[in-house]
């Protein structure tokens, strides 16, 4: 997959928002394990660059496989930006079940609904004020911030780039979660979906026989003994 979500049309950015926010325990997520996964959306703030321009991070992780799907760093992501990473994902990993983010400016977009209505991907908004309603996003945020944006100099977009992919290359390649058996979000993520795949491929789950059929002709040690 706290970030922010798609204005419903004629909505002004500071109404609350129409659709009913999920609680924690009820985003869909912990139901729907094993279908289609619950992606989490959700920005960094402003961070500032050695030049003394500022810069934020988009970050997308799957509440599922606690993978990050994408982190991207910018100087400016607007809601029509977000549409168009969600889009390149979808085409790279496929359509989640659900989009969970926080009523921030990107997120409460008339380009996000759009792309959300488009795509007839669910996107639910959490209450205000309440970003541990979008818990393990949140947690993967304080992470970054810890290990990475607050212990580096960044000397610029190209910069900021690099270091974020190598964060996110180590944290999905490299680092067991105790949620997920101490695999890493990234074997685990392959785990499922080659059990996915056998679970629609029936074929699959018959074995193959350990030899080969005897040849017509050939006889075998069975064969023999029953000859006598």
């Amino acid at each position: 997959m706290g970030a922010d979500q798609a204005l419903p049309r004629g909505r002004a950015d500071g109404d609350e928002a129409p659709r009913t926010p999920p609680r924690r325990g009820n985003t869909g997520a912990d139901s729907r394990r094993g279908e289609a996964e619950c992606a989490m959306v959700s920005r960094l703030r402003a961070r500032p660059l050695a030049s003394g321009r500022r810069f934020r991070i988009l970050n997308i992780v799957d509440d599922v496989t606690r993978e990050c799907l994408a982190a991207i760093p910018d100087t400016s992501i607007s809601g029509k930006r977000v549409a168009r990473e969600l889009s390149t994902l979808i085409e790279r990993r496929g359509k989640p079940g659900m989009i969970v983010s926080d009523n921030g400016t990107e997120f409460t977009s008339n380009a996000v609904l759009s792309w959300s209505e488009a795509n007839k991907v669910e996107w639910r908004f959490i209450m205000p004020g309440k970003p541990m309603q979008n818990g393990f996003c949140e947690s993967f945020n304080g992470r970054m911030r810890d290990e990475l944006l607050n212990e580096t100099l960044f000397f610029g977009r190209d910069h900021a780039r690099e270091k974020v992919r190598s964060w996110v290359h180590d944290y999905n390649d490299r680092r067991p979660h105790s949620s997920l058996g101490y695999a890493t979000p990234a074997d685990y993520a392959a785990a499922l979906t080659a059990t996915g795949d056998r679970l629609r491929n029936p074929d699959q789950l018959c074995r193959s026989p350990v030899a080969h059929p005897t040849p017509a002709g050939v006889s075998t040690a069975g064969t023999q003994l029953a000859a006598g």
